[in-house]
């Protein structure tokens, strides 16, 4: 599945939650509690394939799926520079210290596996809007025509 395919379905997905909760009369708070991993598992379990399996994304206490994908990632499907003769398909806009590159044939993409920004509630309470699509308009780096 493509980067721009993901964002679109999980966008979809979120979208659904929050508008359910809001018809709840949840709070903002409130909702950012709801999308703590164990409570995720439990109660919407078609969220992230991993939740079937009771896995984490990101092995941290407290994981927060409201920012399931980064306000700092930045991706192009057709791929955002070359090196080495390698495709970078993505990047980390702060360049986080915890994210790393991972090469598959002559493809590079990012992973965040090891960043615990977007996860934490702090952070997420920060970037809050019910619009998750809001938070992530930057992510997907245009090709300049």
């Amino acid at each position: 599945m493509s980067y721009k395919n993901w964002f679109k379905n999980h966008y979809q997905k979120h979208r659904k939650i929050v508008e359910k909760l809001e018809s709840l009369d949840f709070s903002d708070d409130e909702i950012i509690e709801y999308f703590r991993f164990e409570n995720m598992v439990e109660q919407e379990p078609d969220f992230c394939p991993l939740y079937s399996k009771n896995e984490k994304c990101h092995n941290i206490e407290n994981l927060n799926c409201y920012l399931c994908g980064c306000p700092y990632f930045r991706f192009n499907d057709e791929g955002i520079f070359s090196k080495d003769n390698k495709l970078i398909k993505s990047i980390c806009s702060i360049d986080a210290k915890d994210s790393e590159f991972v090469e598959h044939k002559d493809i590079v993409h990012l992973s965040c596996s090891f960043c615990l920004i977007p996860h934490k509630e702090s952070f997420i309470k920060k970037q809050f809007s019910k619009d998750w699509s809001g938070i992530m308009k930057n992510t997907e780096i245009k090709n300049e025509e």
